[in-house]
């Protein structure tokens, strides 16, 4: 299983633009092959950041979804939302403690 944490800074006027492109587009990453979970995360301490996290089989089907038209679409749009550079980080599950 891969974990693919990504960190986005916002303009703090761009945020609801934001909400209005995830809540658009979360039901079909969520179904996307390969996706068993998505969540979007606010930082406690940044209310200009959010972070999604979200479980891949691999990294090969996280990769069929950034090579796919729905993630260039929505990120394209995204993007332009930005205060700074988005932070991504993926690791592969070793163990979990319930």
């Amino acid at each position: 299983m891969l974990v693919r944490t990504v960190r986005m800074t916002f303009r703090p006027d761009a945020l609801p633009d934001f909400h209005v492109i995830f809540d658009r587009s979360k039901q079909h990453i969520r179904a996307f092959p390969g996706n068993h979970h998505l969540e979007l995360l606010r930082d406690p301490d940044n209310p200009a950041v959010r972070m999604t996290y979200s479980l891949w089989d691999d990294a090969n089907a996280l990769e069929a979804y950034r090579q796919s038209q729905l993630f260039r679409q929505t990120w394209a749009a995204t993007k332009l939302l930005f205060a700074e550079r988005a932070v991504a980080f993926s690791g592969e599950r070793i163990e979990v403690i319930l």
